[in-house]
């Protein structure tokens, strides 16, 4: 089972945080704190795969993979396949490189809506249900086309300050 999904910028700034077993949010960013230690002292030429019993408790791995100013990293337990995760990561950027074209960190803090919808179509309740990044970008686009049609249901979550119309 996936545990958590995070990206992490190069800083140690938590970009995205989606946590499929609950965490306080005090020990989310411990959590977070501890996964960028782990990762930003590591060498460019060692293993994409991290032990992290210490950090989410036993038969937990880490894979991450870093993309420019980002680390995209999943938690996972024994029960799934480490090479599966990473080709996973892989989905995932490219979906979103491909719904944002060549995605930055811009696109992440200023999209979180989006990225967790992506996410969503991608990964239910620490499974994954779909890894087929042309249809996860179609379901995506007809989420955003109802919202748009439909003036009082909204089916991506809007900020805070925008529901408020601050």
């Amino acid at each position: 089972m996936i545990k958590a999904v995070m990206i992490i910028s190069t800083q140690g700034q938590a970009r995205l945080l989606k946590f499929y077993e609950f965490q306080p949010p005090e020990k989310q960013q411990e959590i977070v704190r501890n996964v960028y230690g782990a990762l930003s002292g590591r060498p460019e030429n060692v293993s994409s795969f991290v032990d992290a019993e210490s950090i989410f408790g036993q038969g937990t791995r880490l894979v991450y993979k870093q993309m420019a100013t980002l680390y995209f990293v999943f938690a996972f337990d024994n029960s799934e396949n480490e090479l599966a995760m990473l080709d996973l990561i892989q989905v995932f950027v490219e979906t979103l490189d491909k719904c944002f074209k060549n995605v930055c960190e811009l696109d992440v803090i200023f999209n979180f809506n989006k990225l967790h919808t992506i996410l969503d179509e991608m990964i239910l309740g620490g499974q994954v249900i779909d890894t087929n990044s042309e249809q996860i970008i179609q379901q995506v686009d007809e989420i955003t086309r109802i919202e748009k049609s439909s003036s009082t249901t909204s089916l991506v979550p809007k900020s805070i300050s925008a529901r408020f119309g601050r």
